[in-house]
């Protein structure tokens, strides 16, 4: 890794206390959510717009490597410094603004994005994208991973819901992309480009968000099925019925069983280790009497049991088992190779027999769970570190899943992004003139290549590296 002291003391001389070199604090700034660890030389809080266009000028000069960071919740190592260099951590900059008239919500980089939905509601507005870590993420990570949640398969994603964007190129350089209009079609898209970039075109200092109504009403539903292909077969059917639920959320009987160990208790007394589907409805009251009838049909025609919440706080128990299972998971093995694959809705029962076969053959336990609207699933390859066969087996069975993902017409992420995990499977998703045409655009706007680089297109195998052994806040959300 290069040594930028002389840029680090220049850069020090200019912005003074905004710059820390202490242990604590590069520490700190040196892994996200996936604990993959590399020390930067120095961690940059700005307080203003030149602070940051400074940053920059000085890091294309000295060719100092750059990484933004906000809440460090990325699980693919995209908010990682791998080639050290210096961290502009936005994590301070949390203002938020609602325009309730146009239901538009202004919010600076860092905003949490748990802040964002509490200031919308607050003003009667809605921000659907819901990721789980939505306590400690901010709207600039959502944005450079085009987040999504719990509510994408009826509302969308972060994508969806970005009218506008002010930040920074590479090079320094202060633009905006958009205005906060609900049209606008002035030139290239730039704003698009931005969003799902992972941090490596731009760097995002405010968005204008587009808001919602609050849904005045909601009902819940938890349902079990005998296995997981008849699961989803019947989520494959009640969708042909055009129900749109605000949320459907699929656990399989391996992350279930995870639950249960967690909590002391069976979802479903008699009916231990079922895999389940949870579903909600939102919309007015009219609406919600209508879709009711329906979906309890489907489930009394499909599911072996089910349950519904006659209030918001027994809604709050049912939610319990999905709450509890990511963390539980770690009951199976200390490693996880967390994979948000998503497959098309025609492909449902194919991917869970391939997935049957996966375990099978790696001998390794593969809870699975996900959003069921989108067909975004949280496919969690267990193993033990220090359990060389274990390791040997997870290798392989991350590159089958992958396979297997786009053979089935699918997608290697849809929500967390490439990262450094992500890197050795882009080419069995992309072909090499995509690829060619993504670097060419990197090339365009970062000329020196400052911007988080060393992610997305040079191969990191993330099992092969050492993960920190520490608990951080989203491990056991």
């Amino acid at each position: 890794m290069k040594n930028f002291s002389t840029a680090t003391r220049a850069l020090r001389r200019r912005l003074g206390t905004r710059v820390s070199v202490a242990d604590d604090a590069l520490f700190r700034a040196s892994f996200d959510g996936s604990k993959l660890a590399f020390p930067p030389e120095a961690v940059v809080r700005p307080r203003a717009r030149a602070d940051i266009a400074a940053v920059l000028a000085l890091a294309n000069r000295h060719g100092v490597p750059v990484t933004v960071r906000g809440g460090g919740s990325s699980l693919t190592g995209s908010g990682s410094p791998v080639r050290g260099g210096w961290v502009l951590d936005l994590s301070r900059w949390r203002r938020i603004k609602i325009d309730a008239d146009a239901g538009m919500c202004h919010a600076q980089a860092g905003a949490k994005i748990a802040d964002i939905h509490a200031a919308a509601e607050a003003a009667g507005w809605f921000y659907p994208p819901d990721p789980a870590s939505k306590k400690y993420c901010t709207i600039g990570g959502n944005i450079a991973c085009n987040a999504g949640g719990m509510h994408g398969g009826r509302y969308g994603v972060t994508r969806d819901f970005v009218l506008a964007l002010k930040g920074f190129l590479p090079t320094g350089e202060y633009v905006e992309w958009g205005r906060a209009t609900k049209k606008f079609s002035a030139g290239f898209n730039l704003r698009d480009l931005w969003i799902g970039a992972e941090g490596m075109l731009g760097v995002v200092t405010e968005a204008v968000l587009k808001l919602i109504p609050l849904p005045p009403a909601r009902w819940t539903l938890l349902t079990a099925f005998a296995d997981e292909v008849t699961a989803l077969g019947a989520a494959r059917a009640l969708f042909s019925q055009r129900v749109q639920p605000a949320i459907c959320e699929f656990l399989d009987r391996h992350s279930v069983q995870c639950a249960e160990i967690k909590t002391g208790r069976s979802v479903f007394d008699g009916q231990s280790g079922r895999p389940v589907i949870l579903l909600e409805l939102a919309g007015s009251v009219h609406e919600l009497a209508e879709q009711k009838q329906t979906v309890l049909a489907w489930a009394r025609s499909h599911a072996s049991a089910f349950r519904e919440a006659a209030s918001r706080d027994e809604a709050e128990q049912l939610w319990e088992v999905r709450r509890k299972c990511s963390g539980a998971m770690f009951a199976l093995g200390d490693s996880k190779l967390n994979e948000d694959i998503v497959v098309p809705l025609r492909n449902y029962e194919k991917f869970a027999r391939a997935l049957d076969r996966l375990r099978a053959s790696s001998r390794l336990p593969i809870p699975t769970f996900g959003h069921l609207a989108d067909g975004n699933l949280h496919v969690n390859i267990m193993y033990h570190r220090d359990n060389h066969a274990e390791y040997l087996h997870a290798e392989k069975a991350v590159g089958e899943l992958m396979k297997t993902v786009v053979a089935l017409d699918g997608a290697i992420s849809g929500e967390h992004g490439i990262g450094l995990a992500k890197t050795p499977f882009l080419r069995i998703q992309h072909s090499p003139a995509q690829i060619k045409a993504m670097r060419a655009i990197k090339t365009a706007l970062d000329p020196r290549g400052i911007l988080n680089p060393g992610k997305m297109f040079e191969v990191f195998k993330v099992w092969e590296h050492p993960r920190l052994k520490i608990d951080l806040p989203w491990d056991h959300k």
